[in-house]
């Protein structure tokens, strides 16, 4: 949460925390309707381990005469309604950090979600956040449920105050580290049953699988695998295979991309970097025989649309979305040199200058890359 005005951010706190205690007191005058909002703002990846609880929740015995409302980030509004909007009544998509500084759009949207009369409010994101915290409040739900969460996302000063939000705190019990298994065990404890959803999928057109989709950056630069090596992997892989190669991502990997087609010969690699819709990417990974990335949205999704794939791997969140549990199919396969200083939530402890990777993502050699990659051509 970085803030630039503080005197807006101080009204958007104002609405945040006290606002909700007004509407609060007026919701003790209405009935309830049946309807149930899930929050769920993350990025992409997360979405991915998350969505198929969204099917879940609307078939459960418990909610399955409830409508069902989604307020999700706008980075994958379009794959949501595509596989998702038969199960939504209603969606809100939102860039969580905008809100922070814009006390108006916060009230405008707050006031829609009150006078959308939720009974239950569902908040499955471990790591939660002031804002998403702010809104669940300002829907005055008769029910509001997350998690007892951490501090990575929110300050401690802050979630003090919005636990008291929350009619229930679950607390993360030991073993259930990975975002998948956290996410099931959230609705299994919400629903009252146990669930036969074991790990992400998206179902896609059965298509022939060709290509190689490489992804070359990680959405944060630190934590990306160095461009050079992309470019040493990509002039190995041309030299291996026939397979047309496709360079994919979005606005975040156009320099990485730049960087690769100048230094390759003419023809080399399909750019689709910031070429291509959430969906259509999601059919080209799912149609691709390997991807390799950095971990990012793109390794989860070509774990769900059952992809082969190879996963350059830092310490920052070690297990809790890579790799993948042994009773996960499809997993990536992860390539690291693991430190003392895994899970550090990416607060790195070594310094370095903007233009260099965190050192447990320099760490990871091409070789050692090249080895797993070649296994699948």
């Amino acid at each position: 949460m970085q803030i630039q005005n503080r005197n807006l951010f101080r009204l958007t706190r104002l609405v945040l925390l006290t606002l909700p205690k007004i509407l609060r007191f007026f919701a003790k005058f209405r009935k309830p309707a049946k309807r149930l909002l899930l929050i769920k703002a993350d990025a992409i990846g997360d979405y991915i381990l998350f969505r198929n609880f969204i099917e879940t929740t609307k078939l459960s015995e418990k909610y399955s005469d409830y409508k069902i409302d989604l307020l999700g980030n706008q980075l994958w509004q379009d794959v949501a309604l595509q596989y998702d909007g038969r199960y939504l009544h209603e969606s809100y998509f939102i860039r969580p950090g905008s809100y922070y500084e814009a006390p108006l759009k916060t009230l405008k949207l707050g006031w829609q979600l009150f006078t959308n009369n939720y009974e239950v409010v569902l908040q499955p994101t471990y790591t939660r956040v002031f804002i998403t915290d702010g809104l669940a409040a300002l829907t005055a739900a008769k029910y509001i449920i997350g998690y007892q969460s951490d501090n990575e996302g929110i300050t401690p000063r802050y979630k003090n105050k919005t636990d008291k939000f929350y009619t229930q705190l679950l607390p993360l019990p030991n073993g259930v580290y990975f975002e998948f298994h956290r996410n099931r065990y959230f609705f299994e404890t919400v629903l009252d049953s146990a669930l036969t959803v074991k790990q992400p999928s998206i179902s896609i057109p059965n298509n022939s699988r060709k290509g190689i989709a490489i992804l070359p950056g990680a959405g944060a630069f630190k934590r990306g695998w160095e461009k050079e090596k992309f470019l040493e992997l990509i002039i190995r892989l041309r030299s291996q295979t026939a397979q047309p190669i496709y360079v994919i991502g979005g606005p975040g990997e156009v320099e990485n991309g730049n960087y690769l087609l100048q230094n390759l010969p003419s023809g080399s690699v399909d750019n689709r970097i910031n070429k291509t819709s959430l969906p259509q990417l999601i059919e080209l990974i799912g149609s691709s025989i390997l991807l390799i990335s950095n971990e990012t949205g793109a390794t989860h999704i070509a774990a769900a649309t059952q992809t082969p794939s190879v996963c350059i791997l830092g310490g920052g969140h070690f297990e809790r979305f890579a790799p993948y549990p042994d009773d996960v199919t499809h997993k990536p396969v992860c390539i690291y040199e693991k430190m003392p200083c895994y899970y550090c939530n990416w607060l790195c402890i070594y310094k370095t200058n903007e233009q260099q990777a965190h050192p447990c993502i320099s760490a990871v050699n091409i070789d050692e890359v090249w080895q797993a990659v070649s296994r699948f051509l």
